[in-house]
């Protein structure tokens, strides 16, 4: 006699494989990014003492366990010789950001002064703390207003935090150098012609800020950009001389203007006053030969009044 047997268990299992396949299909499609977190300054605390990278190997198990044994082993045999390979030096101003079987040693960055490395399962990274500089090569501009301006500048960092200037990004100074340069072209672009050139510290303060924040999770610190140089096409910097210049002449026409009427009005008053007395217009023929003699002149001239000379005419 034959037994029959339920489809229902069979079923069952096929759509478990089927929905455990799916899972790891959809784990493989991660991002890049979700299997390799960065090093942050939030997580330095985890790395250098929550059990990840701890001096024992343990996270490379056993292997790591075995290596770091034959390494000790090796520096003890070969005493006093293995000294000086197992000893190194950093500057006042450099860190050493050690690495065993590949994995970020606990305790951060060592230094300043001596410390100790296990030949053959480590090796350290020196980082200078020193703040660098950089010259930002001309980038050409096309402004808010469609001109074509040549605009350098130059920026002042230096490193925050060494481990994650090394854990995190592959160059920290060729990368902070290349979005120096990307972000002072986004920036300017922005931006009118006459803003860049009368507002250079309010744009060298957001390109700082900008730069900062963009760089704190390489570890680096952006402590100054200024904008050293705009540099204008030669026909545009012709049209703004002919127009600063004639801007000028007409501002002089003005002031001429403004003076010519203040003498023509003192000159009516001062006419005005000699009408009345006639004395005071020959008190300034006489000032007026005085001030000639004073100058040393052969030829002396003597005024006479219209008034006496219109007696003869009409005579």
């Amino acid at each position: 006699m034959v037994s029959s047997v339920s489809p229902e268990p069979f079923k069952e299992e096929l759509e478990a494989k089927s929905s455990g396949h799916q899972t790891a299909l959809g784990d493989s499609d991660a991002s890049p990014s979700s299997r390799a977190p960065m090093v942050t300054s939030e997580s330095m605390s985890a790395v250098q003492f929550g059990g990840q990278t701890q001096d024992g190997g343990g996270d490379n198990g056993l292997c790591g366990l075995l290596l770091t044994f034959i390494s000790w082993l090796l520096v003890i045999v070969t005493l006093p010789f293995s000294l000086c390979v197992c000893f190194r030096v950093v500057q006042e101003y450099e860190r050493a950001v050690i690495f065993r079987l590949g994995r970020l040693v606990s305790g951060g960055a060592k230094g300043p002064g001596i410390f100790f490395i296990l030949p053959c399962i480590e090796n350290y990274t020196k980082i200078d703390l020193r703040t660098s500089v950089f010259d930002v090569p001309p980038q050409e501009v096309l402004t808010k207003d469609s001109v074509t301006v040549s605009v350098d500048a130059v920026v002042f960092y230096r490193v925050s935090n060494a481990t994650i200037s090394v854990a995190n990004v592959e160059n920290a100074h060729h990368s902070t150098r290349l979005l120096s340069q990307t972000t002072l072209r986004n920036m300017l672009g922005t931006k009118n012609l006459n803003e860049i050139l009368s507002d250079r510290d309010g744009i060298s303060a957001t390109m700082q800020n900008s730069l900062d924040s963009a760089t704190d999770s390489w570890g680096i610190k952006v402590e100054r950009v200024e904008v050293k140089d705009v540099r204008l096409p030669v026909q545009l910097q012709r049209a703004m001389a002919a127009e600063a210049e004639a801007t000028r002449e007409a501002r002089a026409k003005i002031i001429a203007a403004e003076g010519e009427s203040k003498s023509s009005r003192a000159l009516k008053e001062a006419a005005d006053v000699m009408k009345d007395s006639p004395s005071a217009l020959q008190l300034r023929y006489l000032q007026t030969l005085n001030s000639i003699s004073a100058e040393k002149n052969s030829t002396i001239i003597f005024p006479l009044p219209i008034d006496f000379m219109s007696q003869f005419v009409n005579k």
